[in-house]
């Protein structure tokens, strides 16, 4: 009887659990997708921002660095004898080592002459020895001539896996009908050996005649738009005109493929718009919406700093729309946005480490070491910010990024370009330097941002360009201690030696002032970093409590024991370069390991690396032109203990990644294998064999102590000339009287004996 109840009583709980399960709504998704799922990630011919266009490695590599379902897509050429081929243009020219001297043409497409060496003048035989060559010539090209042209077919079963998705974009249908050749027939036969996935065109007749066929398999049609203002060929209506009947799109099609300024359009100067409705009226009639035109290296608005995550997550995380997926050369990073960093929340914690110090504050977003850097860097997360220090002629240690003022000023459009003077010990070309003018003056100067790639044509905030107003030392101190977010501040000082005997200036005294006014000295206060290139200042402010960074200025590619044994005497910290640590050639590492962090930290010591910024050129190609990606190569591989940087968000956000915490992280989010990319490059494109950087020794960091600062006399101004007097009167004598001390003290710095 017992046991019978206990059945009766499991069996209860079972249907009440049942019962509570069909009452439980389901979870509500955080993906305003049509369908509720994450968006898709299709890779544009692979991973074709770093291997060119549709070869097996830029496949393979998608597939790799990718989220798991990823979908790869193939731009559908045909070849004389019918034969699709993945390549991204009707024409061979820019993407293949074609021989430009057989069988060129000019040939009329969408009503415009084009030409070139042209798919449909070849069979796939002709083809047989032609390999891929990256088309962005801004790409590397140590990849070429390696990878054969292939088939549709090929490509699907040739991977190192089956493609979870398979994305055919026929661009052409009507040219090649011009040359009697069937698209449809193509396609159609295809899907006897391929599992297609999604199919696109820009040509609405196309489409339609797909939509019969296909309507009982799992083929989504895919209608493209291209830019506004052009006209489709099948309807003569321009494609921004058909934007506004999406009804008649969802007759034929299940979503649309659009340019990403569709969606958040820029102005005439590269800012953002506020973002169009497009994609909540597609999901309103059932058409899932995909944006095209991502890549790293693209031109960026400039709200996205440079940083392609952010860029992606403005399509994906937002309160308003969410894209169903995105067309990207470098799949790795929309991956990263949608696994690791959706989602996140404004009040999301991240890992310690590595530490985030700025560089002069936000620098790559408002001019250097400005109260609008500052601030910025302080929201966008930093944990350090820093003050590289200057000396002003009366004495006011302030903020700013060198110590001349033509760096980072517009001080040569102001009066006091006259002011300008070679000084050999500081540089060798003319400055006006920041002794030579009061902190008055200073102040009233226009400060200019850091644009470091304008060879490249790349520029940071143009609008900003000169916004803000530099800070003394005493008001960045100030602002750190009411910024409850950082733990600390650097306090960066070099040229002490020359400002303290040439100038009679102590920038140490005024640094250490301004720290104990600040209130540094208590034991309450945030953290201080001070650090220098030379060691006989940070054995100025030994036993105070700060940390002694010491900056090891250039890249080595050895360091000593006995070394580390020395910095270890004046040193908590060590700065080095990005290349100290992962040596280059070309811009590509090379893999050797230097261990020069290890070594540091064995003996006891913080290991920061400098300088992190977001542009692509920026980065080492291992990297694939993500910043993210060259951040986690130094936190997770390296171990370094904090980053240096331009962009203080980026780095912040990558320590609040999801992805760190997982059990088992994605692949995409792996470090990099240096020199990896050495075994995929053509050997006759090597890069050139470098020579190594120096040895740092002890006699490299060893420096005499620093002196107290010379005391400046300056000639005291003569009498004013009686009332009355002519001018010629006042200056009569032509001779300057100087005090019998001041004349000592100036043969003795001459090093000359004067016998009065």
């Amino acid at each position: 009887m017992r046991r019978l109840r206990t059945v009766i009583v499991l069996l209860f709980l079972q249907l009440l659990a049942s019962f509570s399960a069909q009452g439980s709504p389901a979870p509500k998704s955080p993906w305003q997708t049509l369908d509720g799922s994450a968006p898709l990630v299709v890779a544009r011919g692979g991973f074709s921002g770093m291997f060119p266009d549709s070869s097996l490695i830029a496949y393979n590599l998608a597939l790799s660095l990718s989220v798991s379902n990823v979908v790869l897509w193939c731009d559908v050429q045909l070849t004389k004898d019918g034969v699709g081929i993945c390549f991204p243009s009707l024409v061979l020219d820019n993407s293949s080592n074609i021989n430009a001297a057989s069988k060129a043409n000019t040939y009329v497409v969408n009503g415009v002459p084009l030409s070139g060496h042209f798919t449909v003048d070849y069979t796939f035989k002709d083809l047989g020895n032609v390999n891929l060559t990256q088309g962005i010539f801004t790409r590397s090209e140590r990849f070429d001539d390696i990878f054969p042209i292939m088939s549709v077919e090929s490509v699907f079963s040739q991977t190192q896996t089956i493609p979870p998705g398979f994305w055919l974009n026929i661009e052409h249908d009507a040219f090649f009908s011009q040359h009697n050749l069937s698209m449809r027939s193509y396609v159609l036969g295809a899907l006897k050996t391929v599992s297609i996935s999604y199919i696109s065109s820009p040509e609405v007749k196309f489409l339609q005649g797909m939509a019969k066929p296909f309507a009982a398999t799992n083929t989504k049609l895919i209608f493209r738009f291209l830019d506004q203002d052009l006209d489709e060929p099948s309807t003569n209506q321009t494609y921004g005109s058909l934007l506004k009947n999406l009804t008649f799109i969802k007759t034929f099609a299940s979503g649309i493929l659009i340019p990403k300024t569709y969606i958040w359009p820029v102005n005439s100067i590269n800012y953002l718009q506020p973002h169009s409705t497009i994609v909540t009226d597609a999901h309103k009639v059932g058409l899932q919406v995909f944006a095209a035109d991502f890549a790293n290296d693209n031109v960026f608005a400039y709200n996205y700093s440079y940083n392609p995550i952010t860029e992606y997550l403005y399509f994906i995380d937002n309160d308003d729309f969410c894209v169903d997926g995105v067309l990207s050369d470098f799949p790795i990073t929309p991956s990263e946005a949608i696994e690791c960093y959706s989602h996140l929340g404004r009040n999301a914690s991240g890992q310690a480490n590595p530490l985030v110090i700025s560089h002069n504050g936000a620098s790559g977003d408002y001019p250097g070491c400005t109260d609008l850097a500052y601030t910025k860097a302080i929201s966008d997360g930093a944990n350090v910010i820093d003050c590289n220090v200057q000396m002003s002629k009366d004495g006011i240690a302030f903020c700013l990024s060198s110590i001349d003022l033509i760096a980072s000023t517009e001080v040569v459009q102001t009066v006091y370009s006259t002011r300008a003077k070679t000084i050999s010990e500081l540089e060798n070309n003319p400055g006006i330097f920041s002794f030579s003018l009061t902190w008055s003056e200073i102040q009233g100067l226009t400060p200019t941002i850091s644009n470091p790639f304008t060879k490249f044509e790349l520029y940071r905030n143009p609008s900003f360009k000169n916004a803000g107003k530099l800070v003394s030392l005493s008001e960045f101190l100030a602002l750190a201690q009411n910024a409850t977010s950082i733990s600390g501040v650097l306090v960066k000082i070099e040229n002490a030696f020359y400002l303290a005997e040439e100038q009679g200036l102590s920038v140490t005294d005024a640094v250490q002032n301004d720290l104990d006014k600040a209130g540094y000295s208590s034991k309450t206060a945030k953290k201080v970093l001070i650090q220098s290139s030379d060691s006989s200042v940070l054995e100025k402010f030994k036993g105070r409590g700060y940390e002694l960074v010491y900056d090891v200025n250039g890249t080595i590619s050895v360091i000593l024991n006995s070394t580390v044994k020395d910095i270890k005497t004046f040193a908590d910290s060590v700065l080095i370069t990005k290349d100290s640590v992962l040596p280059t050639s070309d811009k590509f590492t090379t893999g050797v390991t230097n261990n020069i962090v290890p070594i540091l930290q064995a003996f006891g010591l913080q290991v920061y690396v400098q300088l992190f910024q977001n542009e692509f050129v920026s980065q080492d190609w291992d990297f694939l032109s993500d910043p993210t990606m060259e951040i986690n190569e130094f936190a997770l591989a390296v171990g370094v203990n904090g980053v240096v940087t331009d962009f203080p968000q980026t780095a912040a956000l990558y320590k609040k990644s999801r992805c760190l915490t997982m059990s088992i992280p994605p692949n995409f989010t792996n470090p990099v294998l240096p020199g990896g990319l050495f075994e995929i490059m053509n050997p006759i494109l090597f890069p050139p064999v470098e020579a190594p950087a120096p040895v740092l020794t002890v006699a490299d960091v060893s420096e005499p102590a620093l002196s107290p600062a010379v005391e400046i006399l300056v000639p005291a101004p003569a009498p004013a000339a009686p009332e009355g007097s002519s001018p010629k009167s006042r200056s009569s004598g032509h001779s300057l009287v100087i005090s019998h001390a001041i004349f000592l003290w100036l043969a003795m710095v001459a090093g000359c004996l004067l016998v009065l």
